[in-house]
């Protein structure tokens, strides 16, 4: 029988049994061996393998990741994890000046094997510094591996793949993809860090997505089935290097793209994408590619902000609706009446 395990579980159970089968993978982390375990991702480790491979990390990031990048260096294989992406801007320097530089200045002889969690994603007004989508940023980076896996399955898969890969990883954690659960094997495997995923095939349109965006792009393509749409959803989930041939062979047969990111749409993956496809297969376009995203402006923090800044299912489906010249009006579409700041009543609060 398959077993279903949630997100969070599958990120906790990669790490154990990367621990337990290697004993130069250790884990970092302001918050990692606290009885809360970064939201139940890192909970327990610290009683089974000790302080001294499942380590707390003072308010110093800088710092630290540069300790990481060092114990890389004489054959160690760390996990650093930053409870918010917005934290990972204080070890910028390390990250983009050192490790992502290290393989090349040293002409491949001594890789620097580190894998970095950065958790992003929105939940009880958590604002402008606790809630960005900084993906892009890190992607622009040359020498960066960059991953944002959507399902349980994909999360162990890719943290795995990550940590016995000899480049640096950067991997992307939605937050309100914690609680979603899918079929995850008991044992060991790898997950391919370069490949996008078809999560639903269609014939209609392309619906590529980011993160939880593929979550709102598969309730769009139910919203868009009951009007007679057969959508097709792509789960990008690499973004360095993104998986261009999956992207531009879904749209030679579909004809309309749809992008949508957790981050925002100016200069963002959504718009790499894109232009990746235009270059690659144009002639299949049938309408004009569309993306959608975050607006330019920093993250609100209020309930009545929050509602209008992040796109949802509704937004997806009344842009494939106009690509397709489908009245709009038949969508059956419905006002969200709960907080919209918050996935569902299981979300318990930011930490």
């Amino acid at each position: 029988m398959d077993r279903i395990l949630s997100y969070q579980d599958a990120i906790l159970e990669a790490q154990h049994q990367l621990l337990d089968a290697d004993p130069s993978v250790f884990i970092i982390g302001l918050g990692v061996p606290g009885p809360t375990g970064i939201f139940g991702t890192t909970k327990g480790l610290v009683d089974k393998f000790g302080a001294h491979r499942v380590l707390d990390m003072p308010s110093s990031e800088n710092a630290m990741t540069g300790v990481a990048l060092g114990t890389s260096l004489v054959g160690m294989r760390p996990i650093v994890v930053h409870m918010r992406v917005d934290f990972a801007v204080l070890s910028m320097e390390p990250i983009v000046n050192q490790i992502a530089k290290w393989f090349y200045m040293y002409g491949g002889v001594n890789p620097a094997p580190i894998t970095i969690r950065m958790i992003i994603g929105r939940g009880w007004g958590q604002g402008p510094q606790h809630s960005q989508s900084l993906q892009a940023w890190f992607a622009h980076i040359p020498g960066l591996k960059v991953v944002m896996p959507s399902t349980a399955y994909d999360v162990k898969g890719m943290m795995i793949s990550a940590v016995r890969d000899n480049s640096p990883v950067i991997i992307f954690e939605h937050r309100w993809l914690y609680s979603t659960k899918s079929v995850v094997p008991s044992e060991i495997y790898q997950v391919p860090l370069n490949k996008g995923s078809v999560l639903k095939s269609g014939s209609d349109i392309t619906l590529a997505a980011t993160s939880y965006m593929t979550i709102e792009s598969l309730r769009a393509a139910e919203l868009l089935s009951a009007v007679g749409i057969n959508a097709e959803v792509i789960d990008i989930r690499s973004l360095s290097p993104i998986d261009s041939d999956l992207i531009s062979e879904s749209v030679i047969r579909t004809g309309h793209l749809i992008v949508s990111d957790t981050g925002h749409i100016n200069f963002g993956i959504s718009a790499e994408v894109v232009s990746s496809l235009s270059e690659n297969a144009f002639a299949a376009l049938k309408s004009k590619p569309q993306r959608i995203g975050l607006p330019f402006s920093p993250s609100p923090t209020t309930p009545a902000l929050s509602d209008h800044f992040y796109p949802t299912a509704a937004d997806i489906a009344i842009t494939a609706a106009r690509c397709l010249d489908i009245d709009i009006q038949k969508l059956k579409l419905k006002k969200r009446i709960d907080w919209g700041d918050v996935p569902d009543n299981s979300f318990v609060g930011p930490y």
